[in-house]
């Protein structure tokens, strides 16, 4: 029971003040002046106020809060080393056991870093995680809390702790661990086709050991070089990046004897590979309607540095004009076509005939271009399909189809075939998806026959309209209309001219994305997500090989034609290799190092400060003179200011705070027995007042 005294006044406090002021001055001069009965008045009076005053005894009950004691669980994956995991496990449950002993501890038990998504799994954040467990009560409650993680905290504070209780730190993991890891000192972000990429990074080991280690330099899952590193020194790298977009640049070095885990033997870069302008050669025939069309997009591009001539007029119109006079500057042939051909990506004829313009043997030259890994885009008009016809040249080895003579003059819908439907450089051209397409027609198509590669669009009578074709090395694709400008001047509402010619122009040069067999993947979250571009109608199930050496089979459905998405929800951070058929790709799943992997030893340093600072303790729960087990240590409650640590034991406060339940009134004046103490105390007066 808890007892306490209270008054309720039946009187306002003012005019209490003002019945009791005067009796009391009367009172006091009666006792000043010694006056018979001075101190029966006074007794009278004292009656009088306490009457009015109203004391009440209270009895309260009260039941007693408990007190919050966080216990904080180190989930991370450095906990899946060795033995951590299971000395975790018993840890966790021994003190469960203990803390269940005191019925005045209230036990949180908060688990971090074993969730899905990627943010919870690349830092250890106790701290965060403690703070979240408490935060709804007040501090006076909070008993203190444990941490049972291997010391690799990341979000731990330098100094004290916004927590006002004790602290104390349990650790996994085995005394005097070693352990090697290899990690980027410096990893530009971005570097050019083709150019040699400057980066530095540092092998680090945890016993300071000197001298060479073998580093296996690889690029896109491709090894390319082995270097020799000296461990603790910054070493050089330069690397070549091969493709534009997304490069990825692995350094791996060798497990040790007795080294804790590889995971941190590998050390990944992601760079962004960009292409220097791309070099394309625009030679156009004779003028004609949509002489420009090609042009126009090409200059738009700011990847595209373009050269371009156009034949105004052919050798056999002589006219006595001075050749100085007929143009700017002299058209380049054989530095064009000689000297810098290799420079070109792409070459483009435009509705080009054979007039003697270029020498015979220069045609072999580009056939040649296009077998060593170039670029040829014939874009053709009537002159194909006659006598001065560019295929009756030495480019025919390099052309995909031979000119039947014929030219179609029919009005037709452009339209996709069901290979087209699938390539990339076709599929899901805006329009195409209705029949007729959502676009305007053409009137002219070159017959040809024979044709080899792939026909994505068909013409009139359903003649090839445009083929695609790799020669060698190198790729070769012809138009065989040049009403494409009828597209570009919105005839009939135009049509996705800039769609098209963009795609075809990258496409011949070797675009990843527009490559019609490829495989792709990428990390979302914790999420592994592929993409598999083909030709055919089933690729079958990607293959994946996860960082700790894991088989998943995912199956890939079919998003639209010639596209086919799978995904899958991993568990580790790290690098994935995807295959399927005789594709393959790489994925990192999560931040490239993680800080979760930037250090694996066990140590207590890094929660000392914070639990010292505390009143709390940081020890190993395994030790050399245990064997096989772990020191679990006895849980005491403490008062406020007392000690919370000793050898084998951790306190946690106790909190005095507690819930009213009910309140028991005793009034002390009330009733008949108030009424006869103040009758007593009057008749007192009187009766001395009488003698």
């Amino acid at each position: 029971m808890n007892w306490s005294l209270s008054f309720e006044p039946l009187l306002s406090w003012p005019l209490l003040a003002a019945v009791v002021a005067p009796l009391a001055l009367l009172a006091l001069v009666g006792l000043w002046l010694r006056q018979r009965g001075g101190w029966f008045r006074a007794a009278a009076l004292v009656a009088l106020a306490a009457a009015l005053l109203n004391p009440v005894l209270l009895d309260e009950e009260r039941e007693p809060l408990q007190s919050v004691v966080a216990v904080v669980v180190d989930r991370s994956q450095s906990q899946d080393i060795g033995e951590r995991s299971k000395q975790t496990d018993e840890a966790l449950a021994g003190l469960k056991e203990r803390l269940a002993r005191f019925k005045q501890f209230d036990v949180r038990v908060v688990e971090t870093g074993n969730a899905g998504a990627a943010g919870d799994r690349t830092e250890t954040r106790l701290f965060s995680a403690l703070e979240s467990a408490v935060r709804d009560v007040p501090p006076s409650r909070i008993a203190g809390a444990v941490m049972i993680t291997d010391g690799q905290v990341h979000d731990a504070p330098g100094a004290a702790p916004e927590f006002n209780a004790p602290l104390h730190a349990l650790i996994t993991g085995e005394e005097n661990e070693k352990d090697r890891r290899i990690r980027f000192e410096k990893a530009p972000r971005f570097g050019l086709v083709g150019k040699p990429l400057d980066m530095t990074y540092r092998v680090i080991s945890t016993d300071r050991q000197s001298g060479p280690v073998e580093v296996r330099v690889s690029v896109n899952g491709e090894q390319v070089s082995v270097e020799r590193a000296f461990v603790g020194q910054e070493m050089p790298l330069q690397v070549t990046i091969p493709n534009a977009g997304r490069n990825i640049i692995e350094l791996a070095i060798p497990k040790e004897d007795g080294e804790l885990t590889e995971t941190n033997n590998r050390a990944i870069a992601l760079v962004d590979g960009i292409r220097e302008n791309l070099r394309v050669l625009l030679v156009s025939g004779e003028p004609h309607a949509g002489e420009r069309t090609w042009r126009n997009l090409l200059k738009s591009d700011a990847s595209v540095d373009l050269v371009h001539f156009t034949i105004l007029r052919p050798p056999e119109k002589q006219d006595g004009t001075p050749i100085n006079e007929l143009s700017l500057i002299a058209f380049p042939t054989r530095e064009l076509f000689v000297e810098k051909i290799s420079e070109f990506d792409l070459i483009i004829f435009d509705r080009y005939q054979h007039r003697d313009v270029l020498p015979i043997l220069y045609y072999d030259y580009i056939s040649e271009y296009v077998e060593n890994g170039g670029a040829l885009l014939i874009a053709a008009g009537p002159e194909y399909a006659g006598e001065s016809t560019i295929a009756n040249t030495p480019l025919m080895a390099a052309l995909p189809a031979m000119p039947t003579g014929q030219v179609i003059d029919k009005a037709f819908y452009p339209r996709l075939t069901d290979l087209g439907q699938r390539h990339p450089v076709t599929r899901g051209l805006d329009g195409s998806g209705s029949e007729p397409p959502r676009w305007g027609r053409w009137f002219r198509t070159i017959g040809i026959e024979n044709p080899e590669g792939e026909v994505v669009m068909k013409g009139a009578d359903d003649q090839p309209l445009l083929l695609l074709d790799r020669k060698g090395e190198g790729r070769v694709g012809m138009l065989l209309s040049d009403q494409g400008w009828l597209w570009a001047r919105g005839y009939e509402g135009g049509g996705p001219h800039v769609q098209l010619y963009r795609r075809l122009a990258h496409w011949l040069m070797k675009e990843p994305e527009l490559e019609e067999e490829r495989l792709t993947a990428d990390g979302r979250g914790m999420v592994l997500e592929i993409r598999r571009q083909t030709m055919s109608d089933d690729p079958g199930t990607a293959q994946v090989i996860t960082p700790s050496g894991k088989t998943l089979a995912v199956k890939l459905e079919k998003s639209e034609p010639g596209v086919f998405l799978g995904s899958v929800e991993v568990s580790d951070i790290g690098l994935y290799q995807v295959g399927n058929g005789n594709l393959s790709a790489l994925a990192h799943v999560g931040p490239v190092n993680a800080p979760e992997f930037a250090d694996v030893v066990s140590t207590p340093d890094k929660l000392r400060p914070a639990t010292e600072a505390s009143g709390g303790s940081v020890r190993r729960l395994a030790s050399a003179s245990l064997t096989g087990g772990i020191a679990i240590p006895s849980v005491v409650p403490v008062r406020g200011g007392g000690e919370a640590t000793g050898n084998d034991w951790i306190g946690f406060r106790t909190t005095d705070d507690s819930v009213l339940k009910a309140v028991s009134q005793v009034p002390l004046f009330g009733g008949f027995l108030g009424l006869g103490l103040l009758l007593l105390a009057l008749g007192s007066m009187w009766y001395r007042e009488g003698r």
